[in-house]
């Protein structure tokens, strides 16, 4: 199932408007992170998708729509795109995420405010970030506009309506092996900030190659056969 997520939306027309782009590519579950109030703009915005508002879905954080939810993997989206030194914010193109996609289970595609988009702490807590190429003399779409694009490019692959039946490694599956990770580079004496991006990056490249729970299975006993030879080696 998809979850299409706008953070603290400030423009009542907005939520309309994102329900009605929704719609064009078939996509039914709103959810909105403490939200301006709905009014008539909103109503009138949406247009034949009056629906997706009314069974619309309010949370006063990410974390608890995330944990309410059972929400397997979310999606941030930024008009800043991250380099070397802001590595929670390295981004994916929208036709790269539609070529990874491919899982049973639930996805949150993440929008951020009108004004400011998602927060850093926010963007850290997505499995991978997507951006649109923009111009430089203009790089901030807006994000309806954004969200067309990326429904688009999702649509393209038929993802709402067609899932392959291969399964997919769970929420707490991945969570384990981001774990097991961390404590690997727990002993590699970095400096915190270094563990952290470190641990961001692992994150990020699990998030983008939506591995099987065969997979996960087989690296979660890698990592630990390497945890061991780093515990021994540390021990001698």
């Amino acid at each position: 199932m998809i979850y299409v997520v706008f953070t603290e939306p400030e423009s009542p027309g907005n939520i309309g408007f994102l329900a009605r782009t929704m719609k064009n590519f078939g996509l039914t579950n709103l959810v909105l992170i403490n939200p301006c109030p709905i009014e008539n703009e909103t109503w009138f915005q949406a247009m034949h998708a009056k629906d997706i508002i009314r069974e619309r879905k309010t949370y006063s954080s990410l974390e608890e729509f995330r944990d309410s939810e059972g929400i397997d993997f979310l999606v941030g989206t930024t008009g800043v795109a991250g380099g070397s030194h802001n590595v929670p914010r390295i981004a994916v193109k929208p036709e790269q995420l539609r070529e990874s996609v491919n899982f049973n289970g639930n996805i949150a595609i993440i929008f951020g405010r009108e004004g400011n988009g998602l927060t850093n702490k926010e963007i850290e807590l997505c499995d991978v970030v997507v951006s649109i190429p923009t111009h430089e003399a203009y790089p901030i779409m807006n994000v309806t506009h954004a969200a067309a694009i990326i429904f688009y490019e999702l649509f393209k692959k038929d993802l709402t309506f067609h899932v392959e039946d291969s399964q997919l490694a769970s929420k707490i599956e991945k969570e384990s092996l981001i774990y097991t990770m961390d404590q690997i580079i727990d002993k590699l004496g970095y400096p915190p900030h270094k563990c952290r991006n470190a641990s961001t990056v692992f994150r990020r490249v699990l998030g983008r190659s939506f591995i099987s729970a065969r997979e996960a299975h087989t690296l979660k006993g890698t990592l630990r056969r390497i945890k061991q030879r780093v515990d021994a080696y540390k021990n001698e």
